[in-house]
């Protein structure tokens, strides 16, 4: 094999534009990568209006496909997640042309009983993982269905779960910006020790840069049907923002960040303010409370009122989306710089050299 092939920079560019469907989207990169190989391991993500569909990078020129069934969520953390895969059934599964001769020839089926787990065939399971990637998955399931024990370290964490009830654009927010709340691994609770607190990688990390939420909305004219939730920065300090996708433009705000740090920056707002508010999380945590609540109220509002216009009939629907968009950047932006003031002012006064005649 020849090293090269492509990779997750590639993918979007030399397959988004050019198909109609996730299904389509699965068989052309299939295509490409049974042609040109990658050389990386990927999980990608294909939806539309009824299907979605998640394609993992074997390595080389092998890959896999499975249908998210319609009534399920999926948790994939860093590692390759698909669990049972079958040959039979390509309303539900797709791979390379090869890969059955392929696991055959080469006594991949781990599995005892003849069945393809496809995890334990090609993915991995370390020490990295069992700190790293699964206690994520066990998490966001055990607030998704909270009816599930499982062990946060375990390898067997389903792929693909049923909620106990219907998931909001909040409970996506939510299972991502956590932090393992109300366990002894939460390193801003009060359960267990220094060491438990930093045991497991937390879901919203520090480093997080940004967050989408992809939305298709099958009660709404495809024309308005894509709405983007965007959030930077650290994920327990931030909120999502909707966006319309069908439009030429995104809010400067949103679009023109650059090395230098200023607050004209939504993303650097943010940045600076989970910087501030991480050492006294104790004391601003309600304010995010606040604050995520009242953002997302207006997003939901805005997107209420702008899909009533446009469904009730507008000239010109890309120019209403876009005025649509740059409303709700503003209104975020200036909720934002106030909270970026309130955590200011909470933190100043708790800094180490604080003194007064008082005390």
């Amino acid at each position: 094999m020849v090293p090269g092939g492509i990779g997750e920079e590639d993918i979007t560019t030399i397959v988004l534009p050019y198909i109609h469907s996730a299904r389509e989207g699965v068989e052309l990169l299939g295509q490409y990568l049974e042609k040109y190989g990658t050389y990386e391991h990927n999980g990608i993500a294909f939806s539309d209006i009824d299907e979605i569909w998640w394609l993992e990078t074997i390595g080389g020129h092998h890959w896999i496909a499975k249908r998210v069934p319609d009534d399920a969520y999926v948790t994939n953390p860093n590692q390759l997640g698909i669990q049972e895969f079958r040959f039979d059934d390509p309303d539900n599964y797709m791979a390379a042309s090869d890969l059955a001769d392929w696991v055959a020839q080469y006594h991949l089926n781990l599995s005892l009983d003849g069945t393809l787990n496809a995890r334990d065939a090609f993915g991995s399971h370390t020490d990295k993982d069992h700190h790293y990637n699964t206690p994520r998955a066990w998490y966001i399931q055990k607030k998704l269905t909270p009816t599930m024990v499982q062990d946060p370290m375990s390898d067997d964490i389903p792929w693909s779960n049923k909620p106990a009830r219907k998931i909001t654009i909040e409970d996506v927010n939510d299972v991502l910006s956590s932090h393992y709340q109300d366990t002894p691994y939460d390193p801003y609770g009060k359960q267990g020790d220094e060491q438990t607190r930093k045991t497991f990688r937390p879901i919203g990390i520090n480093r997080n840069g940004h967050l989408s939420i992809l939305q298709i909305r099958p009660n709404v004219p495809a024309e308005i049907a894509g709405v983007q939730w965007l959030a930077y920065s650290s994920q327990p300090f931030n909120t999502m923002v909707p966006f319309y996708t069908n439009v030429g433009t995104t809010p400067a705000a949103f679009a023109n960040t650059t090395a230098a740090v200023t607050t004209d920056s939504f993303y650097w707002t943010n940045r600076i303010i989970a910087a501030l508010a991480s050492p006294v999380f104790d004391e601003t945590v309600a304010l995010f409370e606040d604050y995520t609540e009242s953002t997302m109220a207006a997003g939901h509002l805005l997107l209420n009122t702008t899909d009533a216009a446009v469904i009730a009939g507008v000239d010109d629907v890309q120019s209403v989306l876009a005025t649509a968009n740059q409303q709700i950047a503003d209104a975020v932006v200036a909720e934002t710089r106030q909270l970026l003031a309130d955590v200011l002012f909470t933190a100043s006064n708790l800094m180490a050299n604080h003194f007064s005649r008082n005390d």
